[in-house]
């Protein structure tokens, strides 16, 4: 490679940096933690740093080791090198994510941990299947102990740079009552029997060859001249060890990061990994990058005041140049339903004043509160896309929900009903779904009738027929009791009924946890509806908004999602204790999960140019009763030179602000003073066992074909005496006759009970 460039050049390459970001590009020698708040061009720095390294000849490309979190991250820091240093960027091998670098690497030395250079890396489905075997070759039962639970452990385990001889003994009790070492050895010796690794595996391997073979950590010691990372924040134990030991001999590692933006825990992120950074590499250059180009002052002041109150943390204080701006407005609602009109009254007003509505975001601390906000926006036409995630009713177990409230209402929907024949699992395969099909093909009848005729005949296994009888029984009882029962209780009641719930709960993992919560706002959104057809009615109204991608719209996301992003303003909804910070948090986690809570609140209103607004309700309904908030203790830590607070409830507005420190109720008054609220079901989702009910096939056939319209006719050229032919069972001839059932002594398999549409008269 040629190198062409001329000091005018060098010079323009950090022409437009600030005194910081400069001195971050030139300090090149030993450690560096580049300390960049939000907003403040930590992204320019690193590029130009990098390009500086090149120019400078100070390393080849291939020279450089650079790791970020995401393809995209990858795609951006390589696009902007490019343009400044031209092809040079194509000779950078190195410059990719965690887990592509790794993966290049360990195709080198894949024999080194007993795979080949040719190995798999399978994907989330490939491993629950495989693990699934695994638990079924050694006898454990799948639905009290999941496959998901289990690759959530191992997961984590890796993440933590842990084999299986590393686990201790807390940790090897994580899984079915003390096997967690032996399936993870279990699982790692059948990845290896494939030749085959998990996405977890590719940092894990490359680490433990680091550690064993000095031969391969002394060759990447000296390839990789210098070695830069960004959002170091989100690294986690075992991205931290393999980046420590490659780094340490040279010592000219840079990282990237701001420890106030560490969000990540729940996915293996350690925020100790950053805070810890110069006493790993002793003499380290802390430089902080402050001036912020995103926000105004306003909002700038409101966001430190509040990180402020983190004991883990470096420190710095952010500003700008910009003109101060609006002050963060803090707004007290009554109730969620108010909350999203208020936001959407908003909108239209900022639309109205010639605002572009892909400059708004509404921020969300769980999915579940997204629901409110879309049945608002689709009631008055306002414009909106889910980014990070589905829309409410599109989530999968949302969409299972209705699938079961579908075939309730109306039992000839083919569709719901193939959707949750067997959700949860029920042990029916797609050999019992091909028969139903054939079934209703050859009689046409929908296939929740199909279900009830093929129950009562030999035409599957007696384990599938019973399943089937079974299901179709609490159909029925659920279709009587939607007569009488809101459509709330009836949603909890077939959710508990149908084992739903049980199984989300034995998965014990926060994905779980919050497909719960989404059900949970189901429910919840229900309660407006005074009938199961009303309701399905507007869901289908809400799914058929889909307006062309290039239109105009705003943004609903969650605040994990919104890391990296920003918008002219923000709407920050549901600042209630429990809410945010969220409760099951702080269960889990103590303190520092309310720290992480805290500084997930920093990176919330840091994504704001302009604008921001915060919201609180008095009031909320969870499972179906109204419950009291207090607002969240982080309104109280903003600083209030900085914050404009208003309420629409009587009262005062500054009572958010005095009162939460003693944990008082600042709105009992007024709840006292509101309208009572009926209450249909206490809180908790667990029923006592399903009520007795008629368990006659016929009972459950007639309230199906009732509600289908249809009837299940005798074919007329079939009749006792006749010779046929059945493609399970063989030949034989038809003893007795009823409907369209028929016994028939077959030659081989003795007496069955089959369906008429599934014999052929013989020749």
């Amino acid at each position: 490679m040629q190198m062409l460039w001329s000091a005018g050049a060098e010079d323009a390459l950090i022409a437009g940096l600030n005194a910081p970001q400069r001195e971050a590009v030139l300090t090149t020698e030993g450690p560096v933690l580049m300390l960049a708040g939000a907003g403040t061009g930590k992204t320019a720095a690193l590029t130009a740093r990098l390009a500086h390294l090149i120019r400078s000849r100070l390393a080849w490309p291939s020279e450089i080791l650079c790791v970020t979190f995401t393809n995209r991250a990858a795609r951006e820091m390589r696009e902007r090198v490019g343009q400044l240093i031209g092809p040079a960027v194509e000779g950078m091998p190195w410059l990719g994510t965690f887990h592509s670098v790794a993966a290049k690497m360990l195709r080198r030395h894949a024999e080194l941990v007993g795979l080949q250079s040719n190995y798999t890396i399978i994907d989330t489905d490939d491993q629950l299947r495989l693990l699934k075997q695994l638990i079924q070759a050694e006898g454990l039962d799948e639905k009290r102990w999941p496959a998901r639970q289990l690759a959530g452990c191992i997961d984590r385990w890796k993440n933590r740079g842990l084999n299986p001889d590393n686990l201790d003994a807390g940790e090897n009790e994580a899984y079915a009552n003390g096997q967690g070492r032996k399936f993870y050895q279990l699982y790692q010796d059948r990845l290896k029997a494939l030749n085959a690794c998990d996405f977890g595996d590719l940092l894990l391997h490359m680490l433990n060859v680091l550690r064993t073979d000095r031969d391969v950590l002394d060759h990447y010691q000296q390839r990789f001249k210098y070695v830069m990372v960004d959002e170091y924040q989100d690294t986690n134990q075992v991205q931290y060890l393999w980046l420590r030991l490659i780094a340490q001999k040279r010592q000219n590692i840079c990282v990237v990061g701001d420890d106030d933006q560490s969000i990540y825990s729940w996915r293996g992120a350690e925020v100790a990994n950053i805070l810890r950074f110069e006493k790993d590499f002793p003499g380290a250059r802390v430089i902080r990058l402050e001036q912020n180009y995103r926000s105004t002052p306003q909002i700038l002041a409101a966001a430190s005041g509040l990180i402020s109150e983190n004991s883990q943390r470096l420190g710095k204080t952010l500003w700008t140049e910009r003109h101060p701006g609006d002050k963060v407005r803090v707004i007290g609602v009554w109730d969620a339903t108010e909350e999203a009109r208020r936001v959407g009254d908003e909108i239209e007003r900022l639309e109205r004043e010639g605002a572009p509505l892909d400059q708004m975001a509404i921020l969300v601390r769980a999915q579940y509160q997204t629901r409110e906000f879309e049945d608002r926006f689709i009631s008055i036409g306002l414009k909106y896309r889910i980014i990070g995630g589905f829309r409410f009713y599109e989530r999968a177990e949302v969409r299972d929900a209705l699938a079961y409230l579908r075939v309730i209402a109306q039992p000839a929907d083919d569709l719901a009903f193939e959707r949750i024949y067997n959700a949860p699992k029920r042990g029916l395969g797609a050999k019992a779904l091909e028969k139903l099909h054939q079934l209703a093909r050859r009689q046409s009848i929908p296939l929740a009738a199909a279900a009830i005729e093929i129950a009562d005949s030999d035409e599957l296994p007696a384990r599938a027929r019973n399943t089937f009888l079974a299901l179709m029984r609490d159909f029925a009882r659920w279709r009587d009791l939607e007569k009488n029962e809101s459509p709330a209780n009836l949603l909890r009641t077939v959710l508990d009924e149908s084992g739903y719930t049980d199984a989300l709960q034995a998965e014990k993992t926060a994905e779980a946890a919050g497909r719960l919560e989404n059900l949970a706002e189901l429910a919840r959104a229900m309660e407006e509806y005074e009938s199961l057809g009303d309701f399905l009615e507007h869901v289908s109204l809400v799914m058929d908004n889909d307006a062309a991608a290039n239109e105009e719209k705003v943004t609903i996301m969650t605040m994990h999602a919104a890391k990296g992003l920003e918008f002219d303003h923000v709407f920050l909804p549901g600042w209630e204790e429990g809410v945010f910070p969220s409760q099951r948090s702080l269960d889990e986690g103590g303190l520092a999960s309310l720290e992480e809570e805290r500084r997930l609140a920093y990176v919330a209103i840091t994504r704001a140019r302009r604008k921001c607004t915060i919201l609180h309700a008095a009031n909320r309904r969870i499972y179906g009763q109204w419950t009291s908030s207090i607002p969240s203790r982080f309104t109280a830590e903003l600083p209030g030179d900085h914050v404009e607070s208003e309420t629409t409830l009587s009262g005062g507005a500054s009572l958010w602000r005095a009162q939460w420190s003693e944990h008082a109720d600042p709105f009992a008054e007024v709840a006292r003073a509101q309208p009572a609220r009926t209450m249909t079901r206490g809180p908790g989702w667990q029923r006592a066992a399903a009520r007795e009910y008629d368990p006659a096939p016929r009972r459950i056939a007639e309230t199906t074909r009732s509600a289908a319209s249809f009837a299940a006719k005798p074919r007329p050229d079939v009749a006792v005496g006749a010779r046929v032919f059945h493609e399970k069972f063989g030949y034989g001839t038809i003893a007795a006759q009823e409907g369209n059932k028929l016994e028939i002594d077959f030659e081989i398999s003795g007496r069955k009970r089959v369906i008429d549409s599934f014999v052929k008269v013989a020749d």
